[in-house]
């Protein structure tokens, strides 16, 4: 394998499931690469926020001159934005010597795409003299192959109903398995306002040091900025995150909670606080592009998601119609997604996505359909994010919004092609 693709594609080819929970082969391979970390690691998981406290732990480190490396998955358009070193995306000649390094190591463990790839970025991560690695988990907690690392904090974001099939049917299932990458001793910041019990008691029984939203550390705020104390600590006077939307004070929140925990090893100032708060970016995250008609794209994917993104549509004020782009997987509970967007979508857009996983336009359609109480709008089925949006860029006006979200491949199909080209007919 010469080149990054020819990799993913080997990596694709390896193992008979898509997704095996476990950590029994990656730590096998990981033992054989001899994979340290030495320095602070942060990893994070919970259903939905864990990107937004990824880039902005990641933000505020880099303002106060430390060296960081970030891992999340899965990407929006190349594979290569799975990882940044001190801010900037990894290339894919630096990728290549790791990929190189896990085939070496595996022998015959036969390993999945996400295993696979996971472990060589970390190897690049352990390589890249780092003062800290922020590692978001893929699916879950306790068995996901970012797990494999031990933690120096733990962060879990807010909780809610997704991939049930894998995690459990309910929310004290689901937080039993994120609360797998706490460990006895450290640091474990739950920043869900509400968390489920399992989580609460995992963390007493195992011995980690439990911050609660509320109890251990809270926020308040007006208008003009905010403000947030902690055990020992207080910022006061700070702007509002750059990273749109309500729910992200309580992200930011989890991540002043954590750099507090370890401001012995990685202190940070007020300053590159508010520096880094004020500078943070995040591709997909109810991203507002410029032109004429508005154009949002978001990943919510599913209900917890989907309600904030609809509070955040619902705050930014009147728009004459409302067009949406639309594309998910299978398995995702879609009947409370569509009635909590749909009294503000005035038009649907549903797309193919490229990957079987993929529940078809048609089949979205269908379901819309079958939505009680439903608004009776127009809908139509499109066989790409980039056709969909076209359709709905052609039948849009300037005042009106277009609204793309749904999975990762709805938001990166449109970011292919340079969004901002597509949308801005109307400006002269």
């Amino acid at each position: 394998m010469k080149t990054l693709e020819e990799w993913l594609a080997h990596c694709e080819r390896l193992h008979p499931k898509t997704i095996d929970m476990g950590l029994e082969r990656v730590r096998a391979v990981l033992e054989r690469m001899n994979l340290r970390f030495d320095c602070p690691v942060i990893t994070v998981a919970g259903t939905n926020g864990k990107g937004s406290t990824c880039a902005m732990t990641e933000a505020i480190c880099l303002q106060a001159g430390w060296r960081t490396g970030v891992y999340t998955s899965p990407h929006l358009v190349h594979f290569e934005e799975r990882c940044r070193i001190a801010g900037e995306i990894v290339k894919e000649a630096d990728l290549l010597p790791h990929f190189e390094r896990v085939e070496a190591a595996r022998q015959d463990t036969s390993l999945t795409y996400f295993e696979f790839t996971t472990l060589a970025i970390l190897g690049l991560m352990a390589a890249s003299n780092l003062d800290v690695a922020i590692l978001e988990v893929g699916l879950g907690g306790r068995l996901d192959a970012v797990n494999a690392i031990d933690t120096d904090c733990a962060i879990i974001t807010s909780i809610d109903l997704d991939h049930t099939e894998l995690l459990g049917p309910d929310r004290e299932s689901i937080g039993r398995e994120k609360a797998g990458i706490l460990r006895a001793g450290k640091p474990a910041i739950v920043s869900d306002p509400i968390p489920p019990h399992s989580v609460l008691q995992y963390a007493d029984a195992l011995g980690a040091d439990l911050w609660l939203l509320g109890r251990d550390y809270n926020f308040s705020g007006d208008k003009q900025q905010w403000a947030w104390a902690g055990r020992g600590r207080r910022y006061a006077g700070l702007a509002y995150p750059a990273l749109r939307g309500a729910n992200q004070l309580i992200n930011a929140s989890g991540v002043l909670a954590a750099l507090q925990t370890l401001r012995q090893r990685i202190p940070v100032t007020a300053q590159a606080v508010r520096n880094g708060l004020a500078m943070v970016e995040l591709p997909g995250r109810f991203q507002i592009v410029p032109g004429q008609p508005t154009l949002v794209l978001d990943v919510a994917h599913n209900p917890h998601s989907v309600a904030a993104l609809t509070a955040n549509l619902d705050a930014m004020g009147f728009y004459p119609t409302t067009h949406a782009v639309f594309g998910a997987m299978a398995d995702k509970d879609l009947a409370p997604m569509f009635a909590k967007i749909g009294p503000l979508v005035d038009r649907w857009y549903f797309t193919d996505l490229p990957t079987p996983r993929a529940a078809s336009a048609k089949d979205l359609q269908a379901r819309w359909q079958a939505t009680p109480g439903r608004r009776e709008v127009p809908s139509s089925t499109h066989a790409s994010p980039q056709a969909a949006l076209q359709a709905a860029v052609e039948l849009a006006d300037p005042a009106d919004r277009i609204l793309v979200f749904g999975s990762f491949f709805t938001v990166g199909g449109v970011l292919q092609q340079g969004v901002p080209r597509l949308a801005a007919k109307h400006l002269g």
